[in-house]
């Protein structure tokens, strides 16, 4: 029980944040939409430890604004790298062990390195990620990243 609560209490206030009006239409349209949710993971068995949000905890609220700091970062040096006059790419694959364990801390980290412009994570296992990269220096700075290691101090990892 504790852990829908929990869900329930990350999905709304996720809609809060995400919609900025307060509206009684929107906030129990919100209600309505994380009740769906939890009531949908209740279903098919989707709610146990490892889906808990409340894990995480405070150790996630530091890293999302650290990852927005980081996608805006890379967004200015790939919109420079567009803009350069000659193009200076070097698409590169690279392969690197995460420190993550858990499944939500392999997603975390696979989806961080997505949402950072200029990488993309092709396959994510429990001990290898395939990375695409525009520019060989973005391939070399997942290997052993700030983010990997922000990512499993969020899963409760040194």
């Amino acid at each position: 029980m504790f852990r829908s609560v929990s869900l329930f209490s990350s999905l709304y206030l996720f809609w809060l944040l995400l919609s900025g009006f307060f509206t009684p239409f929107l906030l129990l349209a919100g209600v309505g939409s994380a009740l769906a949710v939890v009531w949908f993971a209740r279903r098919m068995d989707g709610i146990g430890q490892e889906g808990d949000p409340s894990r995480l905890g405070p150790r996630a609220l530091l890293y999302w604004p650290w990852l927005l700091k980081e996608i805006v970062k890379s967004g200015w040096d790939v919109t420079k790298i567009i803009l350069h006059p000659k193009l200076p790419i070097s698409p590169t694959l690279v392969r690197f062990a995460p420190k993550q364990k858990s499944d939500l801390g392999l997603v975390i980290h696979a989806q961080s390195i997505t949402l950072t412009p200029g990488t993309i994570t092709i396959e994510a296992g429990p001990n290898e990620f395939l990375v695409h990269a525009l520019t060989r220096g973005g391939a070399q700075a997942v290997v052993d990243s700030e983010m990997d290691r922000r990512v499993a101090a969020c899963e409760g990892r040194p």
